[in-house]
């Protein structure tokens, strides 16, 4: 082969894969501008007849789901991308079939010293998903157990599916829940019943937890999904700005006293009349036709 001919083929060779790396380039972009953004512990898509419930699916299946910094730190991301997002009104997280999430990571934190913990303030980041002020509701398939449980409590709602099983079983690990297993569990359900999950460590199916308050529905463990978003849907499409006051003053009924809780309520009312959305909402009631509301 001649010098010439062997120069056209590399010639040629190096020109292909000039085109490779473009075309892979350009599909990264793609990729890295869709609404979802790259992860790699969820899946966060926008769902809903017109997209206005963002999805966010926990997506560590050999793991059972379990809550490593990583995902933790991007559904933290995820949520913030959500809640800035103006077409989306409610937001739905859930895991797999077997399981919402099965805890947090044990061999993740297994080594670390209470100095460590202390010092980091281990575990701050996951309150993220109690404060987003958009309604967030918890689809629950499977096990949510440990941190998997207190990550669906910090949701507004949590419906469930036939065979999911809640639990808070730290203490079978020498420790105690630590992202708000007995403060939002002993509010759910009360002293006694929230004691006995937390002293044992034992499992509660989804029909009991439904008994016990934790959870407002059981659905067919193949519609769950389907259901919370259709859900989610209908609170979407309420007024964004009275979903989060009402949201709020929910809240607030856990943190004070009945007086001042009314008092925030009523203030709060009384603040949805400096709205667009009450004028439209109320003259759509009037004229009896939807309201179209405009989050103003």
């Amino acid at each position: 082969m001649s010098a010439r001919a062997l120069g056209k083929i590399i010639i040629q060779k190096v020109l292909t894969e000039n085109v490779h790396i473009k075309h892979k380039l350009a599909a990264n972009v793609r990729l890295l501008s869709t609404p979802s953004g790259i992860y790699e512990y969820i899946n966060v898509t926008k769902t809903g007849s017109n997209g206005s419930v963002g999805l966010i699916q926990l997506n560590r299946p050999k793991a059972l789901n379990a809550l490593c910094n990583g995902l933790v730190n991007e559904v933290g991301q995820a949520l913030d991308i959500l809640e800035a997002d103006s077409s989306v009104g409610a937001i739905v997280i859930t895991g797999s079939e077997k399981a919402f999430a099965a805890g947090a990571d044990i061999k993740e934190m297994a080594n670390k010293t209470y100095s460590e913990t202390y010092s980091e303030n281990f575990t701050q980041n996951w309150a993220r998903v109690s404060t987003v002020r958009k309604p967030v509701l918890a689809a629950v398939n499977g096990f949510a157990l440990g941190g998997g449980c207190e990550l669906a409590m910090m949701c507004d709602i949590i419906y469930a599916g036939e065979t999911a099983k809640f639990g808070q079983p730290e203490i079978l690990l020498g420790v105690l829940p630590g992202v708000g297993g007995t403060q939002r569990l002993t509010r759910a359900i009360g002293k006694s019943k929230a004691m006995e999950i937390v002293l044992t460590g034992n499992q509660v199916p989804a029909q009991e937890a439904e008994k016990m308050g934790l959870v407002s529905k059981i659905f067919p463990v193949d519609q769950l999904v389907n259901e919370t978003v259709k859900i989610a849907e209908k609170i979407a499409s309420n007024s964004q700005l009275a979903n989060a006051a009402a949201k709020e003053c929910v809240n607030v009924a856990f943190e004070t006293t009945l007086t001042e809780g009314l008092h925030f309520e009523k203030r709060m009312f009384h603040g949805c009349f400096a709205t667009k959305d009450q004028k439209e909402g109320m003259a759509a009631f009037i004229e009896k036709r939807k309201a179209n509301f405009t989050n103003e």
